[in-house]
């Protein structure tokens, strides 16, 4: 569906993570579109996304909260939740999602889950039980 480079999305309130994560995701041929905030991404819309990766703990509106808003409006949206805290014990939380990252994450898992996903959702095989 994509024309071009897939964009993944990556809100987090943390200027510098967003900026390395911006690096890594354009230099593995992703096109990165940068957010500080939840509020930020909602008023950029979420078409035109193929992946989004988020952090949870945010002022405001958190990874959680947008991940359950995305769930609504693009169910088909592969989410990552990254996080500097412990909140990926909340399982209950993070069902939903594509994965989780307790920071600091590798760079090469994180590509190779994204890669994954883009690859799932390309061939049509969404469903896993």
């Amino acid at each position: 569906m994509t024309k071009g480079r897939p964009v993944v999305a990556v809100v987090d309130d943390d200027p510098r993570l967003l900026e390395s994560l911006e690096d890594l995701l354009e230099s593995a041929g992703y096109a990165a579109r940068s957010f500080s905030s939840a509020r930020s991404l909602l008023i950029n819309g979420l078409s035109g996304l193929d992946v989004l990766i988020t952090d949870i703990g945010m002022p405001g509106m958190d990874g959680f909260e947008l991940c359950d808003l995305v769930k609504k409006v693009r169910p088909d949206l592969p989410v990552f939740l990254i996080t500097g805290r412990h909140e990926i014990a909340d399982a209950d939380r993070a069902q939903g999602v594509s994965g989780c990252f307790r920071k600091p994450f590798d760079a090469k898992v994180m590509l190779a889950a994204i890669g994954n996903v883009l690859r799932k959702s390309k061939n049509g095989d969404e469903h896993e039980s």
